[in-house]
């Protein structure tokens, strides 16, 4: 038993002799008192356990920012392209019933959209590479 077991067992203790000396009519408030120090006994431990486990989780978190992660992998896109092909029938089918042709260009727009800000966010610099060399083409004419 630890140091705050021992205080508990003392309390208890304690509120047992006070309600054998001033009778049940106390009882109740005795009961409530020691709940009380029993529940803030339990709410300071789970705050520190839960202050630990966040501290664990930061440190985690900053120990794999850290480390290079493979931005695209081969089921982040193949799952990518399954849901846009999956969603794409769906939408065409509302954008060309609602909108006739415009709305099926519209919905075909935006698949197109979303796929190409998922292959920027996979792919950082995919699109600045073609820029710079533009650039330094142009420097070079």
């Amino acid at each position: 038993m630890d140091g705050r077991d021992t205080d508990l067992k003392k309390e208890l203790d304690t509120t047992l002799q006070t309600r054998r000396e001033l009778g049940e009519e106390y009882e109740s408030a005795l009961v409530d008192s020691f709940l009380e120090k029993v529940d803030q006994r339990i709410d300071g431990t789970v705050e520190r356990r839960v202050r630990r486990q966040l501290a664990e989780q930061q440190m985690t978190a900053a120990r794999d920012s850290r480390s290079p992660k493979p931005m695209d992998t081969f089921g982040e896109r193949f799952g990518f392209g399954i849901v846009s092909l999956v969603l794409a029938v769906p939408l065409s089918a509302i954008g060309g019933g609602v909108g006739d042709l415009p709305g099926l260009l519209v919905a075909w727009a935006g698949i197109v959209g979303v796929n190409v800000v998922q292959v920027a966010r996979t792919n950082p610099g995919l699109f600045g590479r073609r820029r710079r060399a533009d650039k330094d083409d142009a420097w070079e004419d």
